[in-house]
């Protein structure tokens, strides 16, 4: 045999085993089921820490049983999972935590530090493992943080049961737990009189997901739970209203500082009930009729059941946790002093810092001949919604203030009808004076993403990603959600 054909043979090789080192196979290394490695995260702007709490025996393993190696590049943090004797990738996942946000506060900053509780799911293996996690520097580079082995036969991983007082509905089974994207919505702040509500909720905003593309086109890819544990209060807590309830998994408003922030930390608590299920993506639906929510990538979402934006919330939140989609608005106030660095491109799909704009990230789809970055009618639209936010935060602080001292009820509500009708007149104003724009339903990069009102672009005026609203994904957002439920149903 010639050079020339050891040489070619081993060029049409290498991609073969390439792909056989990133995607290994299942049934060598796992079985099916779900390994939960409990864990404390600690420290400040500066300085992290990790230390092991449990680890747990779990169901099966809900994921795709080929797909082991996560391809996206999203999350400001990475599992990753080697065998320990040849010291293989053998699982990995990008994630973003409750942590990572706190860092990008002020108090961070100022070097205090907080301890937060988190969980890794991975597929359950045979043989000892090497588990490590990394962190994303400032220029999004991944450095490990945390490594140690992992002894399946360990003695001290717990097996027990589920925890009691738990009920699972089936509200969309389309097949097995490995081939399709599995949603659990768990409950929180509904008291046992309100288990019928709850199931009605989840079905309601089952029907409310899959209204929206592309889910609607892609139905027959999910299955959905409802797993219900009952709280002993209705509602949750609200700290600047002065008001705190006794619920399954103490998710709070106020979350970094962020009176709209809906967040738990009681992550113990959350994997407790969610471990009756196979679960890819968590959604916890907060029974409350107050605006709010929150979604962290692959870690969770929470949206509220009653208010008038909660259909809104729900989708845009989902597009956090489920897909690792950035805000796209700029102009409302959030907890993080700099969330995205100057200078450095931002990993999620659907915003960009520009920095080569002949390099647009999603230039294949960006409608042909338009001006990078594209013009549009941005003073105008600053000035309106920056008014309004002002109006707005006045309103909450009034609320919050009524609530605190005890009002009259008929003063609250009154209060909170006008909050409510003040904001659906914007949200009709500004997606009125969106449509007027004639790059309307383009794809280019307009300025104003991320929460930055310069140096960061989006890639279409309007998306649920942007305002509020029954309104679609924009065109970008839409394809990076496909490519992850396509990722789980291969």
């Amino acid at each position: 045999m010639s050079h020339v054909t050891v040489f070619l043979s081993f060029i049409l090789f290498l991609p073969v085993f390439l792909l056989a080192q990133s995607n290994p196979k299942f049934e060598d290394y796992f079985m099916d089921k779900t390994m939960r490695i409990d864990y404390f995260h600690i420290g400040d702007n500066e300085e992290e820490f990790i230390t092991i709490d449990r680890i747990y025996q779990q169901g099966i393993w809900a994921g795709n049983l080929k797909n082991l190696i996560d391809p996206f590049n999203l999350g400001a943090y990475a599992i990753r999972v080697y065998d320990s004797e040849s010291e293989q990738l053998i699982y990995s996942k990008g994630f973003s935590t409750y942590f990572g946000e706190y860092r990008t506060t002020v108090p961070a900053s100022k070097g205090i530090k907080r301890t937060y509780h988190e969980s890794a799911l991975i597929p359950f293996p045979k043989k000892k493992i090497r588990f490590s996690v990394e962190v994303r520097d400032r220029k999004n580079q991944l450095n490990q943080i945390f490594s140690q082995e992992v002894n399946p036969d360990d003695v001290m991983i717990i097996k027990e049961p589920p925890i009691q007082g738990v009920e699972v509905f089936y509200i969309v089974q389309n097949g097995d737990a490995h081939e399709k994207v599995d949603f659990a919505f768990i409950a929180e702040g509904y008291t046992l009189y309100e288990r019928s509500k709850f199931k009605k909720d989840v079905e309601k905003f089952t029907a409310v997901f899959f209204e929206q593309e592309p889910y609607q086109s892609l139905k027959n890819k999910f299955n959905i739970y409802g797993v219900f544990k009952p709280s002993q209060d209705s509602g949750c807590d609200e700290p600047t209203h002065g008001s705190f309830k006794n619920t399954s998994l103490n998710a709070t408003f106020n979350s970094l500082g962020s009176e709209r922030y809906l967040l738990t930390e009681d992550n113990k608590s959350l994997q407790n009930v969610a471990a009756h299920v196979p679960f890819d993506a968590l959604v916890i639906m907060v029974n409350t009729k107050r605006y709010g929510g929150g979604g962290i990538y692959n870690f969770f979402c929470t949206s509220t059941s009653d208010n008038q934006w909660n259909e809104y919330v729900f989708i845009h939140e989902i597009g956090h946790s489920f897909a690792g989609l950035a805000d796209e608005y700029y102009t409302s106030s959030v907890a993080y002093s700099e969330f995205y660095p100057k200078g450095v491109e931002p990993l999620e799909p659907n915003i960009t810092a520009l920095l080569e704009p002949g390099e647009l990230k999603w230039k294949k789809i960006a409608d042909q001949n338009i001006e990078i970055p594209t013009p549009w009618e941005k003073e105008d639209f600053d000035s309106m919604d920056v008014a309004y936010q002002k109006v707005r935060t006045e309103l909450n602080e009034k609320i919050a203030r009524l609530n605190r001292e005890n009002a009259y009820e008929d003063q609250i509500k009154a209060a909170e009808e006008e909050s409510e009708r003040l904001s659906r007149e914007h949200a009709e104003k500004m997606d009125n004076y969106l449509k007027k724009s004639k790059y309307f339903g383009k794809v280019g990069a307009y300025e104003g993403a991320g929460y930055s009102s310069k140096g960061l672009y989006r890639p279409m005026l309007d998306c649920i990603m942007f305002s509020k609203g029954k309104k679609p994904y924009c065109k970008v957002c839409e394809e990076a959600i496909i490519k992850v439920i396509d990722y789980y149903n291969m």
